[in-house]
């Protein structure tokens, strides 16, 4: 194949809507979230049920972030988690046409 004949698509910025699933911007956020969760329990070196037993999940919720099978996990669960591992949470929908249709979430550590 010749670089002639390739063709480049450009992508959306969100994997989930270029995929076509239903929710992409929830999709989005979530993994967002499911990523800084999976850093913040890396880091404290903490096990997955010590991890699940803060917000009172179970191991197997745990497990699963880190793999991105979040279909079971609403969004709203999320926060919570980041809440009890001493995260403060703001979740954004941007008003500007350039990201429409786009949900971003920002984690900072609380003081």
């Amino acid at each position: 194949m010749n670089i002639s004949d390739m063709t480049v698509d450009r992508d959306s910025g969100n994997i989930f809507t270029d995929l076509g699933r239903p929710d992409a911007d929830a999709h989005v956020v979530k993994a967002e979230l499911m990523t800084r969760i999976d850093t913040i329990i890396r880091r404290r070196d903490i096990t997955q049920l010590e991890a699940a037993r803060l917000p009172g999940l179970s191991q197997p919720d745990i497990s699963r972030l880190p793999r991105g099978d979040f279909r079971d996990c609403s969004l709203e669960r999320l926060p919570r988690l980041l809440t009890t591992l001493d995260r403060d949470i703001d979740i954004r929908q941007p008003r500007s046409p350039a990201t429409a249709g786009t949900l971003r979430a920002a984690t900072a550590e609380s003081a």
